[in-house]
């Protein structure tokens, strides 16, 4: 089994935005990130604290500010009327709040991509992390499973426009099917979901997914897929996707910055 080691490839990414970060602040431009969130997950706390540490060791601030529901409009606006806040992202899935508010945020600040007016900071990830190894993906059949709005939704429409033979999967569908892909990017939120059975011989397989179960956090791929697909070019539990997308929404920031 081929590993798609996100973290090794972050860690090349990191060090060179260090160095940008060290020549702004040199300049007297200090990059921020502010984060929104409104609920408990477990998920969510996990991803807020990678992005803390990530911006400490690059040394850009990073503040987290819990959202109120009657408050929260007020919040977005406060941080996109800052100028000394570079980027800003709302963490999601809102729970109390309605997702309306993503719609504050200047375009200039908006590092997530949650806007839908360019692409988001985890389908640059995935791109990124496939094209890192290697994977010629013009010359492939793609499969997208689930289409939320921060992976599976933006990824299609990347895909699409750079003319890759790419297809996508909705809850429901017959993911039997996906043993006819290539490339396989899932992101529904449902431990176990994509099977053995259902992925070809040799396939390059992305889980984006991310659900909390008794404190664990889990992904869309059964557990039986890596014990017994030695086959497989595929992403660890942990350090797949994940360290990219922060290196990308901090890749955002700097940009905004300069």
């Amino acid at each position: 089994m081929r590993e798609l080691n996100g973290r090794e490839l972050a860690g090349y990414i990191k060090e060179r935005q260090a160095r940008q970060v060290r020549q702004l602040r040199a300049v007297k431009k200090f990059p921020k990130l502010v984060i929104f969130y409104d609920n408990d997950s477990p998920v969510i706390a996990k991803y807020m604290s990678l992005k803390e540490q990530y911006g400490e060791d690059i040394h850009i601030d990073v503040e987290v500010h819990r959202l109120e529901a009657d408050t929260a409009a007020d919040a977005v606006r406060a941080a996109a009327e800052d100028k000394s806040v570079s980027g800003i992202i709302i963490q999601l899935p809102l729970t109390q709040c309605d997702e309306a508010i993503l719609q504050l945020i200047p375009n200039e600040k908006d590092v997530d991509g949650l806007r839908g007016e360019r692409d988001t900071a985890t389908a640059m990830a995935i791109h990124w992390l496939l094209t890192g190894y290697g994977i010629d993906l013009p010359s492939l059949k793609l499969a997208v499973v689930g289409r939320g709005k921060l992976v599976g939704a933006p990824l299609l429409k990347m895909w699409q426009e750079s003319g890759y033979n790419v297809e996508m999967f909705h809850r429901g569908d017959d993911l039997k099917r996906l043993a006819e892909f290539d490339v396989i990017v899932t992101a529904t939120g449902q431990p176990g979901l994509i099977t053995s059975e259902m992925i070809k011989p040799g396939a390059v397989v992305v889980d984006a997914g991310t659900a909390s179960e008794k404190g664990v956090i889990l992904g869309d791929i059964a557990e039986e897929v890596r014990t017994e697909r030695d086959d497989l070019t595929i992403t660890p539990k942990i350090g797949g996707v994940g360290p990219l997308t922060v290196a990308m929404l901090f890749e955002n920031v700097i940009r905004a910055t300069k």
